[in-house]
């Protein structure tokens, strides 16, 4: 399916809004991000139904950011545990970003209800995003936000492959990074630290995502109330520098010595 829009800030590439309600019928939103709304949107042509996300130009640089970089990143990746790009329009107000639907959960929903994963589980889920990782490794992207709500499974299946999602914060590593940017409980030292880092952040975020997994509890945790983000941030960090982390009693009993 072609862009509707392929160049970024061009006044004369902008589409009409028209373009977008032409091709597509947007439902209700089902979902409010920190950047964007998550539609379910259905092209009119096919009846197909696809993920739309929409980035408003006037919340401000940040947004516009995320929504530039999601664009910028999706249309250079092609990966069978990636959310894929599927179409985008560029208006003078917004950002629609059309995407793959995927039926399925989130990890981190089943977590919430099951508790944790098999080893077997695990495993099948690990292996799968080391995969994807591993690809957008071999492309220098980092993605920089791994964590259990952007593993999503595909459809509703007992087999369904993980796919991952939210590509807003994802960088090209050429040299290494700056900015610090992700979420506080799977960071890595380097990112905590406010040091240069690339690309092996990711890979300390899939081991944070491997502890919930076989545990049902992150690695690094701060009981302090979390309405006090500041003490309970820098406790939480203070922890990750330390590598002040345990195989604690009894979530991790009858688990194996590789598991561990």
């Amino acid at each position: 399916m072609p862009f509707g829009c392929v160049t970024l800030g061009d006044k004369k590439d902008y589409n009409q809004p028209s373009e977008v309600t032409d091709r597509y019928d947007l439902g209700q939103v089902i979902k409010t991000e920190e950047f964007c709304e998550i539609f379910r949107a259905k092209e009119k042509t096919t009846g197909k139904l696809y993920t739309c996300k929409k980035f408003l130009k006037r919340d401000g640089r940040k947004v516009r950011k995320a929504a530039k970089n999601e664009i910028i990143i999706l249309k250079m990746v092609k990966h069978p545990n990636i959310l894929q790009l599927v179409d985008v329009y560029i208006t003078r107000k917004e950002y629609f970003i059309f995407l793959e639907l995927a039926t399925g959960r989130e990890v981190f929903d089943w977590i919430l209800d099951q508790g944790y994963y098999s080893e077997r589980d695990t495993s099948n889920v690990i292996r799968q995003v080391l995969e994807a990782v591993a690809y957008l490794h071999s492309l220098k992207i980092v993605h920089r936000n791994l964590k259990l709500e952007n593993l999503v499974y595909y459809n509703r299946l007992k087999n369904s492959k993980i796919v991952i999602s939210d590509f807003h914060l994802a960088k090209l590593e050429n040299g290494l990074i700056k900015e610090p940017c992700g979420t506080p409980e799977y960071l890595a030292p380097e990112v905590v630290g406010r040091q240069r880092y690339g690309r092996p952040v990711d890979c300390w975020a899939i081991g944070v995502i491997m502890y919930i997994l076989l545990s049902g509890n992150p690695p690094f945790y701060e009981e302090a109330d979390e309405e006090d983000y500041e003490n309970h941030d820098k406790n939480l960090f203070r922890k990750i520098l330390a590598g002040d982390y345990e195989f604690d009693p009894p979530y991790w009993d009858d688990i194996s010595q590789a598991g561990e």
